[in-house]
């Protein structure tokens, strides 16, 4: 077909990645089984013979066919979803995607660990993720007019301590008893904004002081390591894996929390999507994520723009009644 579009062998050849002389055998040899000739050669040019041009006409119907045929029956695989779920040590996200595979065993879920949100989310706006969970609101944050996002939990913040250190005796820690102190809160990194501004703002509720920005530990052997070789409390959530050489403790009086949200840009409906949409609202509704959200409690602290927002209204929360359906 190459050789009747072209009519010049050496551009047929070219187009074919062959040499000419190998293109020219091939068509003899099916002039040969054929019995006629399907082109007219002369020194100046190459024409079709009226063989020639009923054999291309047909072979263009089979070609056509054939494409049509594995069009029918050769589906191509859906593209993953792919979920940025922040951080190995802290499950929340990945407690989402593990129901999520449950419900939806069809769907394919790749998840990802950014190690901050903000990075994340530039990811997401670019279409290198399709779900990102964290805290996707803090102060300054530039705006992000093609995400949506809704609030999935309010998850209480903790202390990772060394076993012993002398607030590990405690049952849980009184934000007070920081005061003074010197914690671990701020890595060295640009990546991890929301995670900065939340703690910049803990140190200011609690009057502790945060370690100099360094390095972040990245898996549990070295955040354990980087735990007991420094010996000073590190800032983390209550629904962390434990880390070697560690003991995690509860955050009160008040009990601050990390906002958790689920985003995903706007105007994705597809079922991987509507899927964790779904799964989160579960969990949040079975586990009591979100209980008392939209209420100013004395004894639950939220760093800013959470909870203004909150207490307004205009903070959209998770609900599997209000959950979009994914496009068929």
């Amino acid at each position: 077909m190459v050789a009747a579009e072209e009519l010049n062998f050496t551009r047929a050849a070219a187009r074919l990645f062959v040499a000419q002389q190998a293109l020219s055998r091939e068509i003899q040899r099916l002039e040969a089984r054929l019995g006629t000739p399907l082109f007219e050669r002369t020194t100046r040019r190459v024409t079709l013979t009226p063989d020639g041009e009923r054999l291309l006409a047909r072979a263009r119907e089979l070609v056509a066919q054939h494409d049509a045929v594995w069009a029918e029956v050769v589906v191509p695989a859906p593209r993953p979803t792919v979920v940025d779920l922040m951080s190995e040590g802290r499950q929340t996200a990945t407690r989402i995607l593990d129901l999520a595979r449950l419900r939806a065993p069809a769907i394919e879920f790749r998840g990802r660990y950014s190690g901050g949100t903000g990075a994340a989310l530039d990811k997401l706006a670019t279409g290198r993720l399709d779900v990102v969970f964290g805290r996707v609101a803090w102060l300054d944050a530039k705006p992000m007019p093609t995400i949506e996002h809704v609030l999935v939990r309010l998850e209480p913040l903790a202390v990772l301590l060394p076993a012993d250190h002398p607030l590990a005796a405690m049952e849980a820690v009184p934000v007070r008893s920081l005061a003074g102190l010197e914690i671990d809160g701020l890595p060295m990194t640009d990546r991890t904004p929301e995670w900065a501004d939340l703690v910049t703002q803990f140190l200011a509720l609690s009057g502790a002081r945060s370690t100099p920005p360094h390095l972040p530990a990245i898996g549990l052997e070295e955040a354990g390591y980087h735990l007991t070789r420094q010996g000073v409390p590190i800032l983390a959530s209550l629904d962390s894996v434990e880390v070697p050489g560690g003991v995690l403790r509860p955050l009160v009086d008040p009990v601050p929390c990390y906002a958790w949200s689920m985003a995903w840009r706007r105007g994705d409906e597809t079922a991987g999507r509507a899927t964790l949409h779904a799964t989160a609202a579960e969990l949040a509704a079975s586990e009591g994520w979100l209980a008392g959200a939209g209420e100013r409690r004395t004894e639950r602290w939220l760093p800013e723009p959470e909870a203004s927002r909150l207490a307004s209204g205009s903070l959209e929360v998770v609900s599997a009644s209000r959950a979009p359906g994914p496009r068929t």
